[in-house]
């Protein structure tokens, strides 16, 4: 009598790498980038070391994939945050970015703090540096639904710098503060051309 061999899965290499990549993100938001290894990320992954060497020969390797998987993931988010509100005045739409940054202190706390760590990573990984650049490019091409490219620029740096300041200082800014920096960027100046600077 024959019996019949179990059939052996088929590996997928792309779901693998994805596994990887996910699993890179969440050893940074546990140990930071300087704490990411090859090793930690084959065990968040529960694969092989040699899959991850084989996948991402280098430490950079691994972090271009997170912060590619960041981005991608932000920009998803921008789409839909834009599609649900096709069109909002100047206060609602302090009201509604400023619900989004006290998230980033709270719920969304952990998540920003990785999508920080690898934004920073690109300081010193000139590789990283186009891939950084979408995060404030998607930000910017967001607002832009609502206000001209100037003030778009502006409102995406200030947001930025909110977001930095408040994970990394001693207290978030709360809600009056926010509200009020964004404001002052988002409401037109009637005495301030709206042309783009030279270049």
């Amino acid at each position: 009598m024959t019996v019949d061999k179990p059939a052996r899965r088929r590996r997928d290499p792309q779901r693998r790498i994805e596994e990887i990549a996910e699993a890179t993100e969440r050893v940074i938001a546990e140990r930071g980038v300087e704490g990411l290894t090859h090793r930690a990320v084959a065990e968040a992954a529960g694969v092989p070391l040699g899959a991850t060497t084989y996948h991402f020969a280098t430490k950079d390797d691994l972090i271009t994939a997170a912060l590619s998987r960041a981005v991608d993931r932000y920009a998803a988010y921008l789409r839909d945050w834009v599609a649900q509100r096709p069109e909002l005045s100047t206060d609602h739409l302090v009201i509604l970015l400023t619900d989004v940054l006290l998230g980033c202190f709270g719920p969304q706390r952990d998540q920003q703090v990785t999508e920080f760590e690898l934004y920073v990573a690109a300081l010193r990984r000139p590789a990283l540096r186009p891939i950084a650049d979408q995060y404030t490019e998607h930000t910017v091409e967001a607002l832009a639904h609502y206000t001209d490219p100037v003030t778009a620029a502006a409102a995406a740096a200030t947001m930025n710098g909110l977001t930095l300041s408040g994970l990394a200082g001693t207290h978030a800014p709360d809600r009056t503060h926010i509200e009020a920096v964004l404001r002052r960027v988002l409401t037109p100046n009637p005495t301030l051309s709206l042309q783009p600077p030279p270049q």
